[in-house]
């Protein structure tokens, strides 16, 4: 037995279905009903299907593998108020029970001493998950994979037999035995992020880094803080201090709206710092060095995507007067350049609601970005059809409310729009927006090629092109974060780079479903409109909204991943509204 909370134990259990009040059909001891089955043909695994009552917990068989090399057979253990014995503290506010689910579940894959028990822990984020919910009263349910053990096609009972009444309870008993202080530090951790992004939203501010945050990450594929990173301290004009319930006073850069350009050499930390607002979108575990570094819930990350589709999409505020003539108010092609990808996101960020958009040179189109003096001298602009963003942006910001963040180390042209201007070196960041306005004072000969940004006209999907059916079957299934098999497509999203591991695409897949099946998808309505019903049922009913759709590890996305992936699909088919928007 493992001590839990207040000096209580937790009972290990041996799961058992019985006929009790819960009115479920008589079976006989599970752990004799597996051993009984070895041997027997794998198919024969299917019998198990259902619940069974373990005197402590819901033990529900709900999917079993066909064999031994398919998929992971689905679990779902749920434990009730008393036997969960959470501390009523900890599952008060949905902050706190999203928080005490995702530290539930890293603590079971930690206790799990086989590889044939899978449960989706997640990395440094903080979402809603499917593997682990906390109900408002303290119940508690994991959802995992199981693979069942087989010799051959042949049952392994003796094994499946440790595999459930053994492995699984102790794995669930380890996870609820979490001790009073780890719990509190995500808890409290909870409080504060909840506090600092209402702080920061009634300070109008679009993003905010706490000083001492650490931004580094250990490699590409590692996202965990980086061992020996330099601490971020906020410049003296840029600092804001924000009163927290745990922490208390917190001093940070706090990013006011507009257009803020982070400039400096190549690796003193632009990008990274570029890269911890990207993430800022989400809430990070206790310790992960970005704990209070939060941005405004609707910020996209925009970048350049050769070769992706765009479909519909009224991108004439960039392009124009193409030579083929191509009407670019309903633009429409199967292999995008550089330039009008990038275009394109812009557009449908902001159709998606999105108020603040995250820029690096990195990852942009440099045509899009830019045309310098020499180059508006060489070429005519009656003969370039690109408008570039330099020359937008600040409409944007101030008719629109559109903000921007972008990281710009190439061209000083951006210091003409830019509202603040912050030098990254060495990691440490310096406010130079007055040098930066000094120097923009001095002409360069570039004259701007536009000075108002029009909102595009909404569009409507044709529900004909978007479902997961495939030759009469439904067919959704996540490639990591690179891609999703949505029916008899494949959707590229490697470029959605806010997209966080493969259960977030899976809930965007399972999301798209959920919004033609409900209707929400339904040749009438925008795709804005789409993606407030989509964003309220996921709001309300969180991860049961997909969950009535597949048993699956899933993540809660967010309305902006959900609009790029329907973005990106082929086989999309829309018409614009009639309506201009206001």
């Amino acid at each position: 037995m493992t001590k839990g909370r207040g000096g209580q134990r937790h009972r290990k259990y041996s799961p058992r279905s019985i006929d009790d009040q819960r009115s479920y059909p008589p079976r006989h001891d599970l752990s004799n009903e597996l051993t009984a089955l070895e041997g027997a043909s794998y198919g024969r695994y299917k019998s198990l299907r259902g619940k069974w009552w373990t005197g402590e917990a819901e033990l529900d068989i709900v999917k079993v593998q066909s064999d031994p090399f398919a998929p992971p057979s689905r679990l779902e253990l749920r434990f009730a108020t008393e036997p969960a014995d959470l501390l009523d503290d900890w599952f008060a506010t949905p902050a706190r029970r999203r928080a005490v689910a995702v530290l539930l579940a890293k603590r079971f894959r930690r206790a799990c001493r086989t590889k044939d028990l899978r449960i989706d822990a997640g990395g440094q984020e903080i979402l809603q998950r499917s593997s682990c919910e906390v109900g408002e009263d303290g119940s508690v349910v994991f959802r995992l994979g199981a693979q069942m053990p087989g010799r051959g096609r042949r049952i392994d009972g003796r094994g499946a037999a440790r595999l459930l009444c053994t492995a699984l309870p102790d794995a669930a008993d380890a996870a609820l035995g979490v001790e009073d202080d780890e719990a509190w530090r995500w808890v409290r951790h909870a409080d504060d992020v909840e506090a600092l992004r209402e702080a920061v939203a009634e300070r109008g501010l679009v993003a905010f880094v706490a000083d001492g945050s650490m931004l580094a990450r250990r490699s590409g594929v590692d996202d965990r803080q980086m061992e020996g990173g330099v601490p971020f301290e906020s410049p003296e004009s840029l600092a804001v201090t924000v009163e927290l319930p745990h922490t208390g006073t917190v001093r940070g850069m706090g990013i006011e709206p507009g257009v803020s350009l982070v400039v400096g050499g190549g690796f003193h930390g632009k990008s990274t710092l570029l890269r911890a607002l990207e993430t800022g979108v989400w809430d990070h575990v206790p310790g992960d060095g970005r704990d209070l570094v939060v941005t405004d819930r609707s910020a996209a990350k925009i970048r350049a995507e050769d070769g992706r589709a765009v479909t519909g999409v009224d991108v004439h505020a960039f392009v124009d007067h193409l030579p083929s003539g191509d009407d670019t108010r309903h633009f429409t092609t199967e292999n995008a350049s550089g330039s009008t990808s990038q275009a394109a996101a812009i557009v449908e960020a902001i159709e998606a609601g999105s108020k603040l958009l995250l820029i690096d040179e990195d990852t942009a189109a440099t045509n899009l970005m830019i045309r310098d003096a020499r180059m508006q001298e060489l070429v005519a602009k009656d003969r370039e059809p690109l408008t570039p963003l330099v020359d937008l942006i600040r409409s944007m910001a101030d008719r629109h409310g559109v903000s921007t963040v972008l990281v710009m180390g190439g061209s000083g042209d951006y210091m003409d729009v830019a509202d603040r201007v912050l030098l990254m070196d060495a990691y440490r960041p310096q406010d130079v927006t007055a040098r930066a306005r000094s120097l923009a004072a001095e002409p360069t000969g570039r004259v701007a090629e536009a000075d108002a940004f029009d909102l595009p006209r909404p569009r409507v999907i044709d529900s004909d092109s978007v479902s997961a059916e495939f030759r009469g079957k439904q067919k959704i299934k996540a490639s990591g974060t690179d891609g999703l098999r949505f029916g008899g497509s494949d959707v590229d999203v490697r470029s959605v780079e806010q997209i966080t591991d493969a259960s977030m695409t899976a809930g965007i897949g399972l999301a798209l479903e959920a919004a033609m099946r409900r209707g929400w998808i339904d040749g009438k309505t925008t795709v804005a409109g789409a993606l407030d019903r989509l964003e309220a049922a996921l709001e309300s009913e969180g991860v049961g909204a997909l969950l009535d759709i597949r048993n699956a590890d899933l993540a809660i996305p967010r309305r902006h991943e959900v609009a790029a992936t329907l973005n990106r699909m082929r086989r999309l088919r829309v018409h614009q509204s009639g309506d201009m928007r206001a």
